[in-house]
This record gives structure tokens, C-alpha cells and sequence, in this order.
């Protein structure tokens, strides 16, 4: 019998909201990359995944085109993913350092990860009504993640959606309002801290912008908090 949030993923896999996003994910899972041409792309709105008792919940923004959208798992494929996994195995989240595809055996303990946006958009930007039309899948995942304690957002759209969607569920944010930044720590409530992470792109941890010390720093920070 489905639980709740796997009937969740499901209504999501099977969205159709959004029709810039399903062109593109679909254009790309027909076209492929060269060196990806005997995969059978994804293709489809990405579904979060993890412990479902977890107590740490962690934020991106999209599937990458030719990462998430071929394998079928979040941060599955792609630089990005390799560098969170990594660092989720050395802080005891992750039961391997590596994630290839949806089926390699990877799971998570204590953590759950999610997007704000589901389908891999053009240029890694989706538009204002395409992360809109995504929030009410992230309000009803925050819902049902019973014991989520610490929210770890990965870059400032995923930051910016957050605030968002605890705002709508009634959580009053401190004066003066959040604001981004690598390693920034709110408090918004008795149960609940947000922190604050670059995105492990390519483009962040391949000029410096990102390092594995300052990575790692999170995630120490994380587990002061649980």
C-alpha cells in the first residue's frame, strides 16, 4: 500500500503543469547527449526521495538536463551529484560516496532530498510561474516530513523558496528578513533551522566559489543541530 508521500511522487512524475519544461526534458530525453546515447532517458518531473522519518531535508533547484533527467534520481549523473553524495557518505547520510542511476542501491538515512522545480529547465532558469507552479508539491512535501528539523537550501532561488513556503505554513521568519549566504543559520522556530548553501554546481566548485572545506562546513552544522 502507497503512503502518502509516494502517491505525492507519483501525481508528480505525471505532471503536465508546465509546458516550456515538458518540451524541453522531453526534446533532450529523445536527442540524448553523445556520450549518453545507450541510456534510456528519465524524461519526466523529477520525484524526491529518501528517509521519510528524516530529520534533515535538503533543497536544489532543478534536475540537470542530461544528469537527473537521464537517470531518474536528484543530483544523479552530474558533477553537482557527485559532490553532494560524496559528502553525504562522510557524514553518515548516504550508504555509498557515488549515485549513477535511480536503481544503483544508494539510500539515505535521516535525510530527503527534494527541488523547488521538477522538470530540468532551460539554461538551469526556470521561469517565476514554473517555480510557482511546483511550490504546492514542495508545501505538501514540508507537510508530510513529519520530523524534518534542519532544511539545508542549496542556492538562493531554493533559499528564497523556502522562506516562502514556511511563511505558508504560518512559520513568522525574524526581522530583518533572511537574507542569503554561504554558511547563514535561522532559527524560525523551536523545531526548524534553515541553512544556507551554495549550490554544488560545476560552475561554483570547479572556480573555487565552493570548496569541499566549505561544503563540509555545512553538514558539521547540520548535525550540531540533530
Amino acid at each position: 500500500m502507497l503512503t502518502t508521500l509516494e502517491k505525492l511522487q507519483e501525481e508528480i512524475i505525471n505532471c503536465q503543469k508546465c509546458p516550456r519544461l515538458v518540451l524541453h526534458r522531453e526534446r533532450i530525453a529523445r536527442g540524448k547527449k553523445r556520450q549518453y546515447r545507450d541510456w534510456e532517458y528519465w524524461g519526466k518531473p523529477m520525484p524526491s526521495f529518501g528517509d521519510p522519518d528524516a530529520r534533515v531535508l535538503v533543497v536544489g533547484l532543478a534536475p540537470a538536463a542530461h544528469g537527473g533527467n537521464r537517470t531518474g534520481r536528484m543530483f544523479t549523473g552530474d558533477r553537482s551529484g557527485d559532490f553532494l553524495y560524496q559528502t553525504l557518505y562522510r557524514f553518515g547520510f548516504s550508504n555509498q560516496p557515488i549515485s549513477r542511476h535511480r536503481e544503483d542501491g544508494l539510500t539515505l538515512s535521516d535525510l530527503y532530498i527534494t527541488a523547488v522545480v521538477r522538470c530540468a529547465p532551460p539554461n538551469n532558469k526556470p521561469s517565476r510561474e514554473e517555480l510557482a507552479n511546483c511550490h504546492s508539491y514542495f508545501l505538501q512535501e514540508l507537510e508530510l516530513l513529519k520530523n524534518v528539523q534542519v532544511v539545508v537550501s542549496l542556492g538562493r532561488i531554493a533559499f528564497d523558496a523556502c522562506l516562502r513556503a514556511f511563511q505558508k505554513r504560518g512559520i513568522v521568519l525574524p526581522r530583518p528578513r533572511p537574507t542569503f549566504g554561504h554558511g547563514y543559520v535561522y532559527t524560525l522556530a523551536h523545531y526548524l533551522t534553515l541553512i544556507a548553501s551554495y549550490h554544488p554546481s560545476r560552475q561554483n566548485t570547479q572556480t573555487g566559489r565552493l570548496t569541499q572545506e566549505m561544503f563540509d562546513a555545512i553538514f558539521e552544522e547540520v548535525r550540531r543541530y540533530i
